[in-house]
């Protein structure tokens, strides 16, 4: 076979659109002689950009997509790749400046299945409020880690919280490595840089607004106010009696919660880790389930979810924000309830990696074995520690003074005093039966499930 029809010139868009007409197959570029173009077999409007290095050939792109201009831009990075290894990637693209990644990658992760409604409006956010304004004109060979400081690290460190700052910059570069995975771009600018390049300075956990010394008052406050917003107390009181995440919470499902066998199951979709969990309950824990369902119930309510929105599906992380935030009158947030049931098991004696997946973090896969093998029964003898713990500042009173047998709960003064409640008689004696139900007040004398918020509507 003959070897195609090369022509030697500077190439240009002109001298293109001038040999389209001929029978020349290809052009070599006089300057750079590393660089071809060879026409449409089909088209000759269209064609196609190589490099050759040593021998090997690699195809950078497509014309007219990638204009004369655009190639000739991008060619020294990919010659300096090529260099070092000849089988390297050759490949360029239409892109020209950042906002072309991060239109492409905000394009992308909208229609992404995989990530969380709540992760990507994280995303958009950090790149319509930030990344776009700030860099969407950068040229893409431009951006250094000098830039980067002076357009973005430098100006946002003086305005914002650090922590936040490195969710911003995180985004930025998941879109880049996600563009060069690709195989999008040629060069990854964000390849070789890190977060502590721009800022040296620790980025301390946030410190907890509830301690241990606080939970005689917040329990006290969720009895009072259980009866009149059993919603919102009993959202709470799930958290802080399992350790469990907000979203993991609100999506709680009836049918996951079995009082027979003693577990409450979460699937792995509403989970942060997309693993399911298994959480025990113990004998307090279902009593005040009970009581909560005897109360929905008599509110009228029916459905799938433990904590339901105002239209079908369960409440929203909008609204059980706002929930807590008017229960809590902003001194403290639904995580710090999770904080605080994780400092108390630590104090309680709690093992380390139960207390690790009490909390359903994500874990190694040695840990995640030595779990699986052990850690079920450690965790139902955690969560009753703890939740005796708790029945000695006033939980008692929440699952079960209202209960036919129920020893007297202590009062809020007598829960103060620590022998007073290790020689109480076990709380979950005498708790309420299922059959038991018909023993509460009629519909019409029980509130309604939402308490005061029966006026609002979810977001």
């Amino acid at each position: 076979m003959s070897e195609p029809k090369t022509l030697t010139v500077v190439i240009s868009d002109i001298e293109i659109r001038r040999h389209a007409g001929g029978e020349v197959r290809q052009l070599r570029d006089l300057r750079h002689p590393e660089l071809r173009f060879r026409y449409s077999t089909t088209d000759r409007n269209k064609g196609a950009w190589h490099v050759v290095v040593r021998g090997k050939w690699g195809k950078a792109g497509n014309y007219p997509g990638i204009n004369t201009k655009l190639m000739h831009a991008t060619l020294p990075a990919i010659l300096a790749r090529r260099s070092v290894d000849p089988d390297a990637t050759s490949t360029t693209t239409s892109w020209t400046t950042v906002g072309d990644v991060l239109a492409w990658y905000a394009d992308r992760m909208t229609r992404d299945r995989s990530l969380s409604s709540k992760r990507k409006a994280s995303a958009q956010s950090a790149l319509r409020c930030h990344l776009v304004p700030r860099l969407q004109k950068v040229a893409l060979p431009s951006l250094d880690r000098a830039s980067l400081d002076r357009l973005l690290m430098w100006p946002m460190q003086e305005r914002y919280a650090l922590s936040f700052v490195r969710s911003v910059y995180g985004v930025l570069r998941v879109a880049f490595r996600q563009a060069m995975r690709l195989g999008l771009i040629g060069v990854n600018p964000m390849a070789d840089l890190k977060y502590t390049d721009f800022v040296q300075t620790r980025i301390k956990p946030k410190p907890a607004r509830l301690r241990g010394d606080d939970l005689l008052t917040l329990l006290h406050d969720l009895t009072e106010r259980i009866e009149r917003a059993p919603l919102e107390s009993m959202l709470a009181l799930m958290m802080l009696c399992h350790g469990t995440r907000l979203g993991e919470t609100r999506l709680a499902r009836w049918k996951n919660l079995n009082l027979t066998t003693r577990q409450w199951f979460i699937p792995a979709p509403d989970t942060k880790t997309k693993a399911e969990h298994t959480l025990p309950l113990t004998p307090q824990a279902c009593a005040l389930i009970e009581r909560y369902r005897t109360i929905q119930q008599a509110g009228g309510y029916q459905g799938t979810f433990l904590f339901p929105g105002r239209t079908s599906g369960a409440i929203s992380t909008t609204m059980a924000s706002t929930l807590f935030k008017s229960m809590s009158k902003g001194e403290w947030s639904s995580h710090d309830l999770r904080k605080v049931a994780r400092t108390a098991w630590a104090d309680l004696g709690v093992d380390y990696m139960v207390g690790e997946m009490l909390l359903n973090h994500a874990m190694k896969d040695l840990d995640a074995t030595y779990i699986h093998t052990t850690a079920e029964g450690m965790k139902r003898k955690a969560l009753e520690t703890w939740h005796q713990h708790l029945d000695c500042h006033g939980f008692a009173a929440l699952h079960g003074e209202t209960y036919p047998g129920q020893v007297a709960a202590p009062s809020l003064a007598q829960t103060t005093n620590d022998a007073a409640c290790s020689d109480s008689t076990h709380p979950s004696q005498g708790r309420m039966r299922n059959d038991e139900v018909g023993s509460n007040p009629p519909a019409a004398q029980r509130p309604d499930p939402w308490g005061q918020f029966t006026q609002w509507t979810d977001l």
